[in-house]
């Protein structure tokens, strides 16, 4: 064999280990996703939801009188997203007070319960449970409760507002604080006076109530004129 034909043998060999590499590589399966990729790839995070703003009003009367009549107190949450909104009280006389509040944007995914509850101990509540309204997106809900003082003095209570979530996927419930605010009633007697001098001025009445009645005591005061005139 001569140099010629072992050079050509050669180069065979060499251009077919070449072409078997190629065909070898290119039935290769393509390399697969991780889970941890395929994973990170499904999962995608929904936009975080903007809080709603909602003006929280609370109205009760600062003075009632005990016994003899009732009254409304009245809790309001409504929309207030440009900050407009200017308590106003809806019985003459009565005291508003209100603050700002931001409620999670969850109406899509969540059935939202507003829960509102008076807690005043010594006053007649209607109703005495806690009060539930469904909340919707935009939509306004008023609670109210009726009072009645059975004696005079001072009454102090809470008006609580709590917010229940269920997730309408997966029935997960929570349930979340959102306001206290203090309530401070003066019940007064029939005439309008307070504790105090109400029973001041029963105690002076049954006194000069016990003189007057007092057996012979118009002959007594006769005798006693009668006597410093000599």
């Amino acid at each position: 064999m001569n140099r010629i034909s072992i050079l050509a043998a050669v180069l065979t060999l060499i251009l077919a280990s070449i072409a078997c590499a190629g065909s070898m590589e290119s039935a290769a399966p393509a390399p697969q996703p991780t889970a941890e990729v395929v994973s990170a790839a499904t999962q995608v995070s929904p936009p975080p939801a903007i809080p709603e703003t909602r003006r929280l009003t609370l109205e009760f009367p600062p003075k009632m009188r005990a016994g003899v009549e009732g009254d409304i107190i009245r809790l309001t949450l409504e929309v207030d997203d440009l900050g407009t909104i200017t308590p106003t009280a809806q019985f003459e006389g009565n005291i508003v007070v209100g603050e700002t509040i931001e409620i999670p944007n969850l109406y899509e995914t969540h059935n939202v319960i507003a829960e509102a509850r008076l807690n005043m101990a010594g006053m007649e509540i209607q109703p005495s449970e806690a009060i539930l309204e469904p909340l919707e997106r935009g939509r306004t809900v008023t609670f109210y409760w009726s009072i009645r003082p059975q004696e005079p003095g001072t009454y102090r209570g809470t008006a609580w507002l709590h917010l229940n979530f269920e997730n309408k996927s997966t029935g997960e419930k929570s349930r979340i604080a959102v306001s206290a605010q203090i309530v401070e009633i003066e019940a007064v007697d029939f005439f309008g006076l307070s504790v105090n001098l109400a029973r001041t001025s029963g105690v002076v009445g049954s006194i000069v109530g016990g003189v007057i009645g007092f057996p012979f005591i118009e002959d007594i005061i006769k005798f006693l004129f009668k006597r410093k005139k000599k």
